[in-house]
């Protein structure tokens, strides 16, 4: 089988047949073997508890030099400039903004970055034009009252998704700071140069290359590694198809599904794309929908497949990221039938979904242009109703709570001159705000990172100060700090005392004394605010956030269902790779908030009980619906496998929702 341009699929060759050698059993001296009684007995390692585990866990991967760069230009060159004008006041916030910008700098594209450093940037000069003003024209108590409704606010925006978050975390971090830091600036100077700070990061970010691999136009090189990825992605599926891996590698095909598709979206000036790069980027990301359809098939199938067929993916990949033609792709089977494992000859749809998904990939490659995305666009309505939701108000008001709180003791202590001349009492509420999000873990872990990280910092901050010039030295220390962060957020602990020994170094360019102590007893005091209003009862249901994902991840997956056994709709593949994309992430979000849940202190676990294996579920759901639609598009009906598979994971859902206390299961297709 071929086609027309630089690419063919070639038939395969006959697979090789390899005899597997065996492993012969251990046997004594005397050629028997041991008996069972003469073994060692090992006993089983106790386990940590879940909490302390996850404190543990650190993320791995290659060292991200060109974030490392860009955070090395950040906020230490600003601040050099305004120490070297004389103006060091301006080029601390400066620095601030910078600072904060950088603890959001991820891998990805650039049009995404825009969204990702921008709005939190833009929140956080909100913040600190309303704390500066707020702190200078009120008192302790309007001001505490004034920053708790607007952790009320940020904790119920953060429920959108992990923008909003991050605006939700800056606007409540400047703001303490805007309203403790002294500054001989207006509120609006302060404001703009904490904007210009994160611009500088930002403009870097979309003026120097981010991968290593560069076609020429490095504009697009995020978006080109994340499209590679998916291919990349679908051949590491293929090869675990039939194995314990395979549950695994889909996973990890979602995640790459959902990191391309934010790369490729994001803020423009125009509805499409553009630029021809960008568009043949498009479509060859709209290529991988189906092969990844098809290897979701095949996985549920559960038999494995030759090796081969993961070289066209890979072939793919490789093209995407250097340009270059992809060559011949070797066909991943011959398409019609192949020997069932009851020895008659049956149709496999899913191995002939992938050849014909291949073929189609490798036209596409050779002429391809699109703009479609396949996702949803979510509405102002349904933004506004999710921070009005059960998430978004439980969230708010343990949000207002664990920050007015800080704010209250931090003011107390401030005039009872806890801080002699020298007041720090922002740094209270600014910590507390780290502590009491969700995203960078569970309570327990957040609260032992933060200490250990604070203390850490703090310690190597007190030494390198009483060896250091000033303000030289400290100005070198922000610059090295900064390019740590990207490396320091595999971590919260380590990224707690990069950040630490860079505010530090601020401070005392600022012209304040050292103040390590106080930074550690101010964290220390964070902590326990934290621990204490995290395990109150409040308002309304408890898991909120985890209750309302998985509840958004049925209904996707309900409407995937219904839309692919409904009359006539299975072939609308379209409608369908935009419903399975849905279904597919909101899973992974709820996945994620379980898996924070479920490593919270007993009392607080305890809340999301029965939900890991609802959305457990859910997944064989998802992935049964995808097999079904394949099956459909290759014969127009469905096997009795299919419809039994169905009927009884519908069952099960049902159960498993009862028992977590989630309700009644979404309505089910007539068609079942």
């Amino acid at each position: 089988m071929s086609h027309r341009g630089n690419h063919r699929v070639r038939s395969p060759r006959a697979p090789r047949t390899t005899l597997a050698t065996t492993r012969a059993r251990p046997t004594s001296p005397e050629g028997t073997p041991p008996s069972p009684d003469r073994s060692p007995v090992r006993l089983p390692r106790p386990a940590a508890p879940p909490w302390l585990a996850h404190a543990l866990r650190a993320q791995r991967g290659p060292v991200p030099w060109n974030a490392v760069v860009r955070g090395a230009l950040a906020a230490g060159p600003l601040l050099l400039v305004a120490v070297l004008s004389g103006r060091t006041s301006l080029g601390v916030i400066a620095a601030l903004g910078a600072m904060l910008a950088g603890i959001n700098d991820r891998p990805g594209s650039r049009r995404a970055a825009v969204a990702r450093l921008g709005a939190p940037a833009l929140a956080g000069a909100a913040g600190l034009l309303i704390g500066s003003y707020a702190g200078r024209h009120t008192g302790a108590v309007a001001l505490t009252a004034v920053l708790t409704g607007l952790g009320l606010l940020a904790g119920a925006v953060s429920a959108v998704g992990p923008v909003a978050s991050g605006a939700g975390t800056q606007l409540l971090v400047a703001s303490a700071i805007g309203a403790g830091m002294p500054s001989p600036e207006p509120g609006w100077a302060r404001a703009l140069l904490f904007l210009g700070g994160a611009g500088w990061l930002l403009a870097l970010r979309l003026a120097l290359p981010t991968a290593a691999v560069n076609t020429g136009d490095y504009r697009f090189d995020g978006e080109r590694e994340a499209v590679g990825g998916v291919y990349d992605a679908v051949a590491r599926l293929l090869l675990a198809v039939g194995g314990p891996d395979a549950t695994r590698r889909r996973v990890a095909l979602t995640a790459a599904l959902d990191h391309a598709q934010d790369a490729l979206d994001g803020p423009r000036l125009r509805r499409y794309a553009s630029s021809a790069a960008e568009r043949r980027l498009h479509a060859q990301y709209a290529a991988a929908l189906p092969l990844a359809e098809a290897a979701t098939a095949l996985a549920w199938a559960g038999e494995a497949v030759p090796a081969r067929a993961a070289e066209g993916p890979r072939r793919l990949a490789a093209a995407v990221r250097t340009g270059a033609p992809t060559g011949p792709l070797p066909a991943p089977a011959v398409p019609g039938t192949r020997s069932g494992p009851s020895g008659s000859t049956s149709v496999v749809p899913a191995l002939r979904a992938l050849h014909d998904a291949l073929l189609h990939a490798a036209e596409t490659f050779d002429r391809g242009s699109g703009n479609a995305l396949h996702n949803r666009r979510r509405t102002a309505v349904s933004l506004v109703r999710t921070a009005l939701g059960s998430a978004g108000r439980e969230y708010g008001v343990r949000v207002a709570l664990c920050f007015g709180a800080s704010v209250a003791v931090a003011q107390a202590l401030h005039q009872a001159r806890w801080y002699g001349d020298h007041p720090h009492w922002y740094w209270l509420p600014a910590t507390a705000v780290f502590l009491v999000k969700p995203d960078l873990g569970p309570l327990a872990s957040r609260v032992l990172c933060r200490a250990a990280g604070t203390v850490l910092g703090a310690v190597v901050f007190a030494g390198l100060a009483l060896l250091l010039p000033r303000p030289e030295g400290f100005v070198a220390l922000v610059a090295v700090s900064g390019a740590l962060i990207p490396v320091a957020t595999r971590h919260f602990a380590a990224q707690t005392a990069v950040v630490t020994v860079l505010v530090l170094a601020l401070v005392m360019v600022g012209g304040e004394p050292q103040a390590s102590g106080n930074r550690i007893v101010e964290t220390l005091l964070a902590c326990a605010i934290v621990l204490l209003v995290g395990h109150l009862p409040t308002l309304g249901q408890r898991g909120g956030t985890v209750r309302a994902r998985l509840t958004r991840a049925g209904e996707a997956a309900d409407a995937y269902l219904a839309h692919v056994l409904g009359d006539g709709t299975a072939r609308d593949r379209t409608g369908r790779w935009v419903l399975r994309r849905e279904a597919y992430r909101a899973l992974a979000e709820a996945r994620a908030a379980i898996d924070v849940a479920a490593a919270e202190l007993p009392a607080l676990a305890r809340h999301s009980e029965g939900t890991a294996a609802v959305a457990a579920t859910l997944e064989r759901l998802v992935d049964t619906t995808t097999a079904c639609a394949v099956q459909l598009d290759d014969t127009g009906r469905l096997t009795p496998r299919h419809t039994e598979r169905i009927a009884e994971l519908l069952g099960e859902l049902a159960e498993r929702r009862e028992r977590a206390g989630l309700g009644t299961a979404p309505t089910r297709p007539a068609a079942v």
